[in-house]
C-alpha cells in the first residue's frame, strides 16, 4: 500500500507513521505533507525517504527543499493547496490518511474521493463542512472512507461489512466523550478558564485546537454531525454520553435493543491500524486493556450548563443546508481568539452560538466546493470582527 499521510506532523500523522513503522513489508510511505513544521517534516523525509513532501507555502517548501538537498534525500518538495490535491488524487497513490486540521482539509479529501483511494479521514470538517457534497464525492469516485476519529471508528468496527445493511440493523448510535478537563468543573467557573488548563486533556494528547474543542465538547459537536453523514442517521438517532474512562469508545444500539460497543485503551493507532488494514486487522502498538485494573466503566450525561457547545449540533443539523458550515468556521475562529487570548472561554460558545442564529448560509441545492469555500470564508470575517469588537 502506497500512502499519503496528509498532516503528518501533527498527533494523528505521527501516529499514523509510527503504525507504517511496524509494518514495512505491507506499507510504503509515498508523501507527507505539514503545515508549520518544518523541521519535523525535514525529520520525517529523511527517515522515509517519501516521493513527495507538500509545505503550506512557496517559501517554506524553498527551504525545506534546500535542507532536505543537502543532506541527499531525494524526496521532491511541493507547495500549496493545489499540490496538496495533486497528491492525494496521484494515481501511483492507494490510500490517503486525512489529518490535516479543520476546514483547510477539505480540497484535498474531495480530491482523494474522486479519485477513488482508500481515504481514511481524520478531518472531521471534512463531512462537517462538505456533508451532501463529501460524501456525493464518495460515491462517484468509489473511494473507500473509513473513519479514524476513535467514536466514529468504534461504530464502523461494530457495523457489518455491507453498508446496505446498516439501516436495518441499527436503532441509534451512542458517541461516547471523556468530559475533558472540565467535566466536575463548577460552570460558573468556566468564565476565568485559561488556554493551557484548556489544552490540559486528563486521557488524550492531541493538539491545541482539538484540546480545546475537547474541553468544550464541541469535538463531540463536530462528531455528531460527522456521524449524521457517515452512518446516514437522523439527527435524533446519534446520542452522546460522557464516559471519562475512555474504554469504551462508542456504540450500536441494534434494531432489538442489543448494544455492540468496540473498548480499548485510549491510543490512537487502534483506530488508525484498523483503517490501515481494513478489512484485516494488524499489530497496532497499543497496550492491550488490563481487565483486572478496571474498577469501574461510568456514563453520566452531559452537562448543558457546563457544555452548551455540544448541543449546538443537532441545532445546526436541523438548521437550514450549509449550517453546519457556519458552525465549523465560527468555532475554528473562536478557538483560535482564545488560544491568542484574546476572547475567554465561555465566548467560544457565545461566538458560536451568534454565528447560528445571525448568519443565514444561503445555499443552493447544487451548492459545490467553491460555494462552501465561501460560505467558510465570509463566516470567518464575520466571526473575526464579532471577536475583535467584542460583540459577543
Amino acid at each position: 500500500m502506497r500512502l499519503a499521510v496528509l498532516g503528518s506532523t501533527g498527533s494523528i500523522g505521527c501516529n499514523t507513521l509510527d503504525v507504517a513503522a511496524r509494518h514495512p513489508q505491507r506499507i510504503e510511505v509515498s508523501a507527507l505533507s505539514a503545515h508549520s513544521r518544518t523541521d519535523q517534516l525535514i525529520a520525517q523525509c529523511l527517515q522515509w525517504k517519501p516521493r513527495w513532501a507538500v509545505v503550506s507555502d512557496e517559501a517554506k517548501a524553498l527551504d525545506v527543499k534546500r535542507q532536505l538537498q543537502a543532506q541527499g534525500c531525494p524526496t521532491e518538495v511541493l507547495a500549496g493547496p493545489q499540490a496538496l490535491c495533486e497528491v492525494a488524487s496521484h494515481p501511483e497513490i492507494d490510500a490517503v490518511m486525512a489529518a490535516v486540521v479543520g476546514a483547510a482539509g477539505l480540497p484535498s479529501c474531495l480530491a482523494a474521493a474522486r479519485s477513488g483511494k482508500r481515504l481514511l479521514l481524520a478531518n472531521k470538517e471534512a463531512l462537517v463542512v462538505g456533508g451532501a457534497v463529501f460524501m456525493q464525492a464518495v460515491r462517484e469516485g468509489g473511494a473507500t472512507l473509513i473513519p479514524i476519529d476513535s467514536e466514529h471508528s468504534a461504530i464502523f468496527q461494530c457495523l457489518p461489512e455491507d453498508r446496505r445493511t446498516w439501516a436495518q440493523r441499527v436503532d441509534h448510535i451512542i458517541l461516547t466523550a471523556s468530559g475533558g478537563p472540565f467535566r466536575q468543573r463548577d460552570p460558573a467557573s468556566l468564565e476565568a478558564v485559561t488556554p493551557d488548563e484548556a489544552c490540559a486533556h486528563p486521557t488524550w494528547v492531541m493538539g491545541r485546537k482539538i484540546s480545546v474543542d475537547s474541553a468544550t465538547m464541541m469535538n463531540k459537536a463536530l462528531e455528531v454531525i460527522e456521524a449524521r453523514w457517515l452512518f446516514d442517521l437522523e439527527p435524533e438517532r446519534i446520542r452522546a454520553v460522557i464516559h471519562p474512562q475512555s474504554i469504551v469508545h462508542s456504540m450500536v444500539v441494534c434494531r432489538d435493543q442489543s448494544v455492540l460497543a468496540q473498548l480499548g485503551t485510549p491510543d490512537m493507532r487502534v483506530p488508525i491500524a484498523y483503517g490501515l488494514a481494513w478489512p484485516e486487522r494488524m499489530e497496532s502498538g497499543a497496550s492491550a486493556l488490563e481487565w483486572a485494573s478496571l474498577k469501574a466503566l461510568s456514563f453520566e450525561q452531559a452537562d448543558e450548563r457546563r457544555f452548551p457547545g455540544l448541543f449546538l449540533s443537532w441545532e445546526a443539523l436541523r438548521s437550514p443546508l450549509g449550517s453546519t458550515a457556519v458552525l465549523n468556521a465560527a468555532n475554528e475562529v473562536a478557538v483560535e481568539r482564545f488560544l491568542a487570548g484574546r476572547i475567554g472561554f465561555m465566548d467560544i460558545y457565545r461566538l458560536n452560538a451568534r454565528a447560528l442564529a445571525d448568519i443565514e448560509p444561503r445555499l443552493g441545492a447544487n451548492a459545490g466546493l467553491d460555494d462552501l469555500i465561501d460560505l467558510d470564508q465570509g463566516v470567518r470575517a464575520r466571526v473575526g470582527q464579532w471577536a475583535d469588537e467584542r460583540a459577543l
